[in-house]
């Protein structure tokens, strides 16, 4: 007559099994268990092998910025930066008519007071591309009276 064990034994020796709330045993539910070590600590060597051979973790792309959105480069632009989060690698895209208006990168004072510094240039192709760096950008539109109305904007680049 085979031996009878209570509930909770394990047929090859006497050593008590953990039961789960359900009766399941723990090892069933994954806890306690040296295989289910071995895979989580298999995937992570896998993992970090990856990371390694690939360069590391990929990289965000740059985000290409139309300034202005859909209405382009225009009169009262200044506020469209706000809430915007630009990062080195980002490009800004002026878009507009080069016949009446440009774009001219400057610095602080110059965007203050909407004077373009002698020995600078403005673009005036109608589709500029301007890849930011790190740290804050000043640009204005050169033409007589543009600038007060707002057609400058200053960016912040983290």
């Amino acid at each position: 007559m085979p031996e009878r064990r209570p509930p909770g034994f394990t047929a090859t020796n006497s050593t008590p099994l953990a039961l789960a709330p359900n009766g399941a045993s723990a090892m069933a539910l994954g806890r306690g268990s040296a295989s289910n070590g071995a895979v989580v600590l298999g995937a992570a060597v896998l993992l970090i092998g990856f990371l390694v051979m690939s360069g590391g973790p990929p990289l965000a792309e740059a985000a290409k910025y139309t300034v202005g959105d859909y209405g382009g480069w225009k009169f009262n632009v200044a506020g469209w930066t706000k809430g915007k989060t630009f990062r080195a690698g980002d490009v800004l895209e002026f878009k507009y008519n080069g016949a009446v208006h440009d774009v001219a990168a400057v610095d602080a004072a110059a965007y203050r007071s909407c004077l373009l510094p002698k020995g600078k240039k403005a673009l005036r192709s109608g589709h500029d591309k301007v890849k930011l760096v790190k740290g804050t950008h000043y640009f204005i539109c050169t033409v007589r009276g543009h600038c007060q109305a707002n057609m400058k904007i200053a960016v912040n680049v983290i």
